[in-house]
């Protein structure tokens, strides 16, 4: 079934056609020169990128073939000069079954040494802190601190599977401390200081950390903030540490342990004082399985204490080489800048661009301080080529009277990438028309829980509004109906039919693997079930409406949520939405909560054109019964909405974990509304 919708998919055409890369730019794209090395290594005749999907998929010309699958993830691995061992016994077990999948057994690797390839004076780091604080750090000297902290850690007793939490900003050093742990294979762990003691706990708690790195001070919104109270807290409740390291935010060396309440077991080193107490010398790689853990991510949690998902350092760098090289385009020497913090996956997928020697781009605070031209003015004079923001931002610049375009030429500017959410139509086109008209707008979209991307960017071709570009090379991505039957121009379930190298290796603290089985593999046998909603247009472009668990059923009738933020977010007056199911009635009912500018009012007017908008460009079904004005809009900490937790409120269930929420406390405007007890 799959095989002859990808025929449909890769030979219909699409319309409203947003960039089309010029003939310059796709003969020189690593695309399509890595096309080009696979035709004339195994005698093929692969046209263009949708050729290349399906033999990296096992599905070219006409024929399943898992051997091309294995080739082409060993290809990842030799043309951009992985480092590894074992060269010669490249094998996957159990190719076919997502439970026993085991990636490439006999290869061995070390992650850091791969993302410091170079060693040189130009730079590896670029570092803003709103208007507070800048650093740079050249190939050199990220070598020379990576070897100085893993002297450190090594002091101290680190070794392989030893926990590393990280309670960070975005700043340098957290990646020196966290290239240096993982040299030693250590597993490494991260939270931004914008979480609460309660959702740290929660996270950390489960991994029982060896050593806990923080820093001293956080910006936001013109605000350095310090809160050693919420530090020592979180220290005395992780029982397991043996060690502490502060960072000082800023350049100088201040010594706060008079200021942490911690156990004499528990050993305090300041990073500065580090750095000065050790000499460079020739950092250690010693090569670990494919298959080491890495990485401990975790689940949003908005459903209860979130799920503690490991990676492998393999699968990680694999599958980022693969996205940053042949869906982004990264070459040598480009400055590479994803708006993240380190609790959000973008900030692993940021750092592992290292290995692409790219430099990266560094930026910690709010991005609309001191004004929305922040960031912008940031890619313009680091000469960024490579930008990654989320959907929300967008919409939040489109929202201001900003154009990014008529202030900063953004010359260098070639990608813009965007996800965290669905990006709308109207966002697409706002890109185009008001940032830039000739970049390669790349919506992507996969997750934390693979680390990586399902669907993303395709430098060599077309953007069309609305559409994110294509499945990932290598990721058998398809969309599913109730009955499990891969469907195309209709919703669906986000799949995907075979395994994939960034897939996690387990969960923590689950023996008998049946948390991991049951997130990804309850609902279809032996199907990555994603939980996105999502549609493959014939075009072979993909849209994502939001997740399964927040798609609305009025009257047994399936709607994906973006369908109704795509209409309601036009109107000027309004800032965001927010769309989810009340019982009513025996059947369900869809309440609209919408978040309006400071000096506007939701009148009998503005609901009016609301209800006839989406009546008109949507369904009769998609008009909400109830639509009520909230002063803001719960979301994550890393800006997705929380629908979850809205539905829960408004049906009188408990929202399980507040903690994963970044303002759980606009709960209390959803909260017995009266508005929801009326007809």
């Amino acid at each position: 079934m799959f095989k002859s919708h990808c025929v449909q998919m890769f030979n219909s055409a699409a319309s409203e056609c947003l960039w089309e890369p010029s003939e310059e730019k796709i003969k020189s794209a690593n695309l399509t020169l890595f096309r080009n090395y696979i035709n004339q290594k195994y005698n093929l005749n692969l046209k263009n990128f949708h050729e290349l999907y399906l033999w990296s998929i096992g599905e070219y010309a006409g024929k399943k073939n898992h051997h091309s699958v294995l080739l082409f993830w060993q290809n990842i691995l030799e043309y951009f000069q992985i480092i590894h061992d074992n060269e010669d016994e490249y094998s996957v077990i159990n190719i076919d079954d997502f439970k026993k999948v085991e990636w490439f057994p006999s290869v061995n690797l070390n992650y850091t040494q791969n993302l410091l390839r170079k060693n040189d004076s130009e730079l590896a780091i670029v570092f803003r802190g709103e208007n507070f604080q800048e650093k740079k750090l050249s190939w050199t000297e990220l070598n020379m601190q990576v070897s100085k902290m893993q002297q450190f850690l090594l002091s101290i007793g680190i070794e392989k599977n030893d926990c590393i939490a990280f309670y960070m900003p975005n700043i340098p050093e957290t990646i020196t401390l966290f290239l240096a742990a993982a040299s030693l294979g250590a597993i490494c762990s991260f939270c931004s200081p914008d979480f609460g003691i309660q959702g740290v706990l929660d996270r950390f708690g489960q991994i029982e950390p060896k050593l806990f790195v923080f820093s001293d001070s956080s910006v936001y919104n013109g605000k350095v903030i310090q809160d050693f109270k919420k530090i020592t807290e979180i220290i005395r409740n992780l029982k397991s540490l043996k060690n502490i390291v502060e960072v000082n935010y800023f350049s100088n060396e201040i010594e706060n342990i008079d200021k942490i309440l911690i156990s004499p077991d528990i050993k305090y080193s300041n990073y500065l004082s580090v750095l000065k107490k050790f000499e460079y010398k020739e950092i250690q790689y010693p090569k670990f399985p494919f298959n080491h853990p890495l990485f401990i991510m975790y689940s949003s949690g908005t459903t209860g204490v979130p799920k503690c998902i490991v990676h492998g350092a393999g699968g990680t760098l694999i599958q980022h080489v693969k996205e940053h090289k042949l869906h982004c385009d990264f070459k040598d020497g480009d400055k590479v800048f994803y708006y993240t913090t380190c609790g959000w996956m973008m900030y692993q997928w940021l750092v592992s661009a290292l290995a692409s020697n790219c430099t990266i781009i560094l930026y910690d605070g709010s991005p609309f301080f001191p004004s929305p031209e922040m960031l912008f003015n940031y890619i313009d004079s680091e000469k960024v080529r490579f930008f990654g923001t989320s959907a929300k931002y967008i919409d939040a610049i489109k929202k201001t009277s900003f154009i990014p375009k008529n202030k900063y030429p953004l010359k260098n500017l070639d990608f813009i990438g965007s996800t965290g959410s669905p990006l709308h139509d109207e966002s697409f086109e706002f890109v185009y028309q008001n940032i830039k008209k000739d970049v390669c707008l790349s919506s992507l979209s996969g997750g934390t829980d693979i680390i990586s991307c399902f669907v993303l960017g395709n430098p060599t071709g077309k953007v069309f509004k609305g559409e994110i570009q294509t499945p990932g090379l290598g990721m058998k991505v398809e969309v599913f109906n109730e009955f499990g039957k891969s469907i195309i121009n209709e919703q669906g379930e986000l799949v995907c039919t075979l395994p994939f190298p960034s897939q996690p290796i387990y969960f923590w603290n689950d023996h008998d693997h049946s948390k991991f089985f049951n997130s990804y593999f309850k609902k279809f046998v032996n199907v990555w079930h994603h939980g996105d909603w999502a549609e493959i247009k014939s075009s072979g472009g993909i849209v994502i409406y939001g997740r399964s668990d927040a798609t609305l059923n009025p009257g047994g009738v399936r709607i994906g949520t973006a369908d109704i933020y795509r209409q309601v977010e036009q109107f000027e007056d309004i800032l965001e939405s927010i769309a989810v199911e009340q019982k009513w009635q025996n059947d369900t009912r869809i309440i609209l909560f919408v978040k309006l500018k400071v000096d506007k009012n939701l009148t009998p007017t503005l609901i009016d054109e609301i209800k006839g908008k989406l009546k008109v460009n949507c369904s009769p079904r998609h008009v909400p019964a109830k639509i009520i004005s909230v002063p803001d809009i719960p979301r994550t900490r890393s800006g997705k909405i929380v629908e979850t937790a809205v539905k829960s409120v408004i049906n009188g269930l408990e929202v399980k974990n507040k903690e994963a929420m970044a303002n759980p406390e606009v709960l209390a405007y959803y909260q017995n509304h009266p508005e929801l007890n009326l007809d």
